[in-house]
């Protein structure tokens, strides 16, 4: 049975009948419409712990999308997941991979910031801080990026770009 089917909240429940309702009288194509219906059973799945099944409904979303916006959010979204596992090589790929079809994303640029970022502490806590600093200069270039798109966003990483001076810019906004 389809997670959608499966919802059993009344908010869930809602998003479900409202996606149905557009899914049913948006004028595309069967293969578009079976995408979303993976995106938003993988989306249900994430949002309730699920990873793997979110995954499996990912990657079939992927399968059918062709539209690049809409990857670029598949994608995204299969990074979070693999985030939250701990597996920061594999999120990182995915990112890259979301940005590079939707480069005007800031939460992927910042989520690629934040795991440089912690790269760098990892390895200036091992001593490694050559290593750290290049990690610290990634963190930092994916931020600016990020910052640029959202200025009023991230002001935690813009107070470390400006404290450790590794920003040009004073003012974002």
């Amino acid at each position: 049975m389809p997670r959608s089917q499966r919802n059993d909240n009344f908010i869930d429940k809602t998003f479900t009948v409202m996606a149905d309702i557009i899914l049913k009288i948006l004028p595309t194509n069967q293969k578009a419409k079976e995408a979303f219906a993976y995106y938003r059973d993988g989306m249900s799945a994430q949002g309730d712990g699920e990873y793997a099944e979110a995954l499996d409904n990912y990657y079939e979303a992927l399968k059918l999308e062709d539209d690049p916006y809409d990857r670029s959010y598949i994608l995204y979204n299969i990074a979070l997941i693999h985030t939250s596992n701990g597996e920061h090589e594999k999120a990182l790929e995915y990112y890259r991979q979301a940005i590079d079809l939707n480069p005007r994303m800031p939460q992927a640029l910042n989520n690629v910031a934040v795991i440089f970022h912690y790269q760098a502490e990892k390895e200036k806590e091992e001593g490694n801080g050559d290593k750290a600093e290049e990690y610290y200069r990634q963190a930092a270039e994916y931020w600016v990026q990020a910052i640029r798109l959202a200025p009023n966003n991230y002001i935690e990483a813009q107070n470390w770009l400006k404290t450790t001076g590794r920003s040009n810019i004073d003012v974002y906004f």
